[in-house]
């Protein structure tokens, strides 16, 4: 599964590309954690580009590689013409206004003790955009786009705010400059069920007005087909499948997608029965299996996978696999 290869990626017109990605992090005794290992990708104007897997697949770390908050070991991040990883601070900086992040944690990316008028206004005056009074404005503007009423909670701290507040000056603050590409970081994740819907319904309707891209990072299946065109699964620092979000959840192609999205609850079904698979433990970044990473784990293993890489083929229109096996299932596929 877990696996190589630059099928997946279109010949022009991405606003931001990632290749030959990698991001070690050292440790002692010369071991080192292998959280991204050659990951490719690209994002075309206004599409939304959702990468998915599991807690310890790579995909935040990925996200941070791609802003450079962390350095990446090996690779190139296009985005309009710019390499990042080769740029000095002055010029990323200049550039990092058009690339913003929305993190996980919405409370913990706020200033507690700030007024949330100013937090959203903030990266107006550290750019020196405008008069105060136009900052301001623009700031009140951004709240009224993401559904907050700037009189009202203008006036409020951050820690006087539920979640979904925060996350919704969160994404107000990151539009402030008007970005090309936004990143969402498991922007739902801490929120509950309902607030959930509205922060996806709100990124859709923004995404549209304002002709964003998007790489949106979550381990939600179920939450990723709302938001996502295309969608990438990950696996321990690798890529296993690349496909449209439709052609991905009608007809998935590799195992451990399979898995994933035979995982997310269904009401009026009774959870599925405990087998091989997502109920094992996922493997250390550290010492990863040779071959295929998701191997270990995988229903479908042979020797085969062991000793060989897959790379990624195409097996349809727009639709990317790196398996081995894909053309087989178990033989209680149909009762799982």
């Amino acid at each position: 599964m877990a696996g190589t290869g630059k099928a997946h990626l279109r010949s022009a017109g991405a606003v931001l590309r990632a290749e030959d990605l990698v991001v070690e992090f050292p440790l002692r005794g010369g071991k080192r954690v292998h959280a991204v290992s050659g990951v490719d990708f690209d994002i075309l104007p206004g599409e939304t580009l959702a990468l998915v897997g599991e807690s310890g697949s790579g995909k935040s770390t990925t996200a941070k590689a791609i802003v450079q908050l962390e350095k990446p070991t090996a690779g190139h991040v296009h985005f309009e013409g710019d390499d990042l990883t080769v740029l000095r601070s002055g010029a990323l900086r200049q550039v990092r206004s058009r690339l913003q992040m929305v993190f996980q944690d919405p409370i913990a990316s706020l200033n507690p003790w700030r007024e949330v008028l100013d937090i959203v206004a903030e990266p107006l005056q550290i750019w020196r955009r405008g008069t105060r009074r136009e900052q301001l404005d623009a700031a009140r503007a951004a709240m009224r786009s993401v559904g907050l009423d700037p009189e009202t909670m203008g006036g409020r701290r951050a820690s006087e705010l539920s979640g979904g507040q925060c996350q919704r000056v969160s994404i107000a603050r990151a539009l402030m400059l008007e970005p090309r590409v936004v990143i969402c970081d498991e922007p739902v994740a801490a929120l509950d069920v309902s607030v959930q819907a509205q922060i996806l319904n709100l990124l859709g309707d923004l995404k549209a007005q304002l002709d964003l891209s998007m790489l949106f990072i979550s381990h939600d299946l179920a939450v990723v087909r709302m938001v996502s065109d295309r969608v990438m699964v990950m696996y321990l620092g690798k890529i296993c499948e690349v496909a449209s979000a439709a052609s991905l959840y009608e007809a998935p192609s590799h195992p451990y997608t399979t898995l994933l999205l035979g995982s997310i609850p269904r009401l009026g079904q009774a959870p599925a029965a405990p087998g091989y698979g997502l109920g094992t433990e996922i493997p250390s970044p550290v010492d990863p299996p040779s071959g295929c990473r998701f191997r270990t784990r995988c229903p479908l293993a042979t020797d085969l996978c062991t000793k060989e890489e897959p790379v990624l083929k195409e097996i349809a229109k727009d639709h990317y696999v790196a398996c081995h096996h894909r053309n087989q299932r178990r033989p209680d596929a149909d009762q799982r």
